[in-house]
Order: structure tokens, then sequence, then C-alpha cells
């Protein structure tokens, strides 16, 4: 469906713009964002790759399992479904970290990884998501931040005075919203009717 939104989009322009005779100005505009596209896409493969490596480095270290084990009492509160000790904790941490550090690209398999693992301990019909994916979903949406790795460099790119004055704001928002997000999920895992609740628990 998106596709066919971004080509209406680009059709109806083009249309447009031929009626008013500023067709030149859409191709100038084209050209111009397919150069800044070009620009900023190399600017962050240096910056993206520093982070990536890094890691890299905490997962074939073993740092990335500590830090698992150091947040387990905070997974164990969000997912009391989840058994003690199980893979699928490791993931979620690190899909957590990576998205901490502004890799959204990193924390994709990650996150990708959890949601299977949360599928196989799912107790419900296959097609509905549990209780653990819904706020593991959410967590994820909200996306905390503490380092907004990608936004500063595009900023940095873009010759932004002071890139780093975003950080601040971002880990407010992404805080804010994970906060609001987790409660009214608890919420409505707490409210609503018996018959929907699961029959048992892992």
């Amino acid at each position: 469906m998106i596709n066919y939104i971004w080509l209406f989009f680009i059709v109806s322009s083009v249309v447009i713009s031929l009626f008013n005779n500023r067709i030149d100005d859409v191709f100038r505009a084209i050209l111009s964002s397919c150069e800044q596209a070009v620009t900023i896409s190399i600017g962050l493969i240096g910056i993206m790759a520093f982070w990536l490596g890094l890691m890299k480095i905490a997962e074939a270290s073993g740092l990335l399992r500590v830090l698992a084990k150091a947040l387990s009492p905070v997974i164990r509160f969000l997912f009391p479904d989840i058994p003690k000790n199980h893979p699928v904790q490791a993931d979620i941490t690190m899909n957590v970290s990576a998205n901490a550090l502004g890799l959204g690209n990193a924390a994709t398999p990650f996150g990708i990884k959890a949601m299977e693992g949360l599928q196989e301990l799912n107790q419900n019909d296959k097609k509905t998501a549990s209780d653990a994916m819904c706020t593991f979903l959410t967590i994820n949406t909200a996306g905390v931040q503490l380092i907004p790795v990608t936004a500063v460099a595009i900023l940095a790119s873009l010759k932004a005075e002071n890139p780093t004055d975003i950080i601040v704001p971002t880990i407010i928002t992404t805080l804010s919203a994970l906060i609001i997000g987790v409660l009214f999920v608890k919420c409505l895992i707490k409210w609503r009717p018996e018959p929907a609740k699961r029959k048992g628990k892992s």
C-alpha cells in the first residue's frame, strides 16, 4: 500500500508541475535530493561502521551476555512469562542495547530473533500476540536512545552547528515514550476481560 501512496505523490507532483509549467523545478529538486542523499549516506558509513564494530566486539567478547545478566531483573519484571535464563532474554537485551546506541540497523536482527523466541513461548493461538510479544513490541517501538548516533551523524553531515544538542531531548522523549507505552500495555494486560486472558503461563 505504501508503494502506491508514494507512486501517487510522484505522479501527481509531475502532473501538477506540467500544468503549472514548473517541470524544470521538479527535476532540479530531484537531482538535488539525490545528491544530498548520497552525501548523507557516505557521511554515515564511517560512524555506522565504528559503532557496529563495537557491537560486534561486545557480542564476541561476551560483554552483551554480561549486560543481559545484569539487566535480567528488569527483563524478568517486564516479561514475567519468560522462563528464567531463557536465551530470548539475551536477544531482548541486545536489541534494546543496540537501539539505545542509536543503531537501528544493528538492532533489527536481534529484534527478529527475540520475537521468534517469544513466538515459541507463545501459549496463545499462534496468530495472536502474547503479553510478552506486545510488551517487547512497545519497548522496541519506543526505541530508547542514550546515544542517537544516526541522528547526530546526519546533523553533522548537514553542517549543523551543534549536532549533539539533540542528545538530551532524544533521551527525554524516548524515555517518556517507553514509560508511557509500558504502563499502557501493562494496564491493558491487567484490565482486559477474563476470557481473553491466556490459559497458561510459561
